[in-house]
């Protein structure tokens, strides 16, 4: 059986670039905040005792992230910028396809649309500069909105937001609320400009 401290490891490392609170990690956990805050420090004791490791805890306020290590950001950077990374996955352009719709969209808010995590791609899709956060919801943890950028109207080869393919009315968008809606209208818009370049 996980312990308390593997536990609160495994939340922090999920929850990604929005990381996440002591009062989130004490109810999942479910154990008080004073103990979370007890494993917490013991975390942060021990990356920094590992020379070894990778990782790192920083927080602010109550909110707590796991990062990488400044020894290891060149090897992170070249992951991210590799050529292999430039074609972007179908997992990626689903959700690169519910930002450019859905903008300003919260994580919460792409996973449920696509019903599996969205931290990692987030990373990588913000990494190749095609998203940005672009704001904060008011609303507890007050979690990162996103939104795509110019490059991403490069990529997808449109002069702005208006001209991709536009989305069923609202209440058929409300009877398929699922991220095949926003892809297929998504792949109309880049087969369009491959034909564009062909032609």
């Amino acid at each position: 059986m996980a312990t308390n401290q593997a536990k609160i490891e495994a939340l922090l490392f999920v929850s990604g670039d929005d990381g996440i609170t002591v009062t989130e990690l004490a109810q999942l956990v479910g154990i008080l905040k004073p103990a979370v805050l007890e494993q917490l420090t013991r975390l942060e004791q021990k990356y920094a005792a590992d020379r070894n490791g990778s990782f790192t805890l920083i927080h602010a306020d109550e909110r707590y992230r796991l990062v990488t290590k400044p020894g290891v950001a060149g090897v992170v950077r070249r992951y991210f910028e590799a050529p292999a990374m430039a074609t972007l996955s179908p997992a990626a352009l689903e959700t690169l396809a519910i930002i450019a719709y859905r903008q300003p969209v919260t994580r919460v808010e792409i996973e449920e649309v696509r019903g599996v995590r969205a931290s990692a791609m987030l990373q990588k899709l913000q990494a190749w500069g095609l998203i940005t956060v672009t704001g904060r919801l008011d609303a507890p943890g007050r979690p990162a909105q996103y939104g795509t950028t110019p490059a991403f109207l490069n990529y997808v080869g449109v002069m702005s937001l208006k001209d991709l393919p536009p989305l069923p009315d609202e209440e058929d968008a409300a009877n398929d609320e699922d991220s095949n809606q926003y892809m297929a209208l998504f792949d109309a818009a880049l087969t369009d400009e491959e034909d564009d370049q062909d032609a």
